[in-house]
């Protein structure tokens, strides 16, 4: 009898553990690129090489600004865990490879993946990689499956709530 993990667990234990990694005041991610069963590349949330880190300065400037979650991410001095490990690594490496990712709150609990940010979705896609499969902790099974084509398919840019703004301009 195997009494091994699987390999989707084993991939998100790995990214979980790079999370500890980051260096967000607010919450870090940790991503593991694995194409063909062989680990392509990692990342995590942080500064860019040679700027300081929101650890090192003692303080968030969205936080500091109050911005809401998920809103000016241009503000944010972290680049993220998902283009950290798409900038490790070849595109030709990155073409139907799968993404798994593990995010944690500043205070060490899962965060509640709901999905990748849009600027995360655009590297994701224009890299090449085929699915993401991310620790999901209101999924039965813990994490969630998602297949980048269907980000090609859905436009946020073109959702709804968007779509009015484009038009009248």
């Amino acid at each position: 009898m195997d009494n091994r993990i699987d390999k989707i667990n084993y991939y998100l234990s790995i990214a979980d553990s790079i999370t500890q990694r980051g260096t967000c005041l607010r919450r870090n991610y940790g991503a593991v690129v694995v194409k063909n069963d062989e680990i392509i590349s990692t990342g995590y949330t942080g500064a860019p090489r040679g700027r300081k880190n929101c650890i090192d300065l003692g303080f968030c400037a969205r936080q500091k600004l109050n911005i809401k979650s998920g809103e000016k991410y241009e503000l944010c001095r972290s680049v993220h865990a998902e283009q950290n490990a798409i900038i490790s690594a070849a595109r030709r490496d990155l073409i139907g490879a799968t993404l798994f990712l593990v995010g944690r709150e500043a205070n060490g609990e899962y965060t509640n993946y709901i999905d990748s940010c849009s600027m995360c979705k655009r590297v994701i896609i224009n890299a090449g990689i085929e699915k993401v499969i991310a620790k999901d902790i209101n999924q039965e099974c813990g994490y969630r499956v998602i297949n980048v084509e269907d980000w090609v398919k859905y436009d946020e840019v073109l959702e709804e709530k968007v779509k009015p703004i484009i038009e009248n301009s």
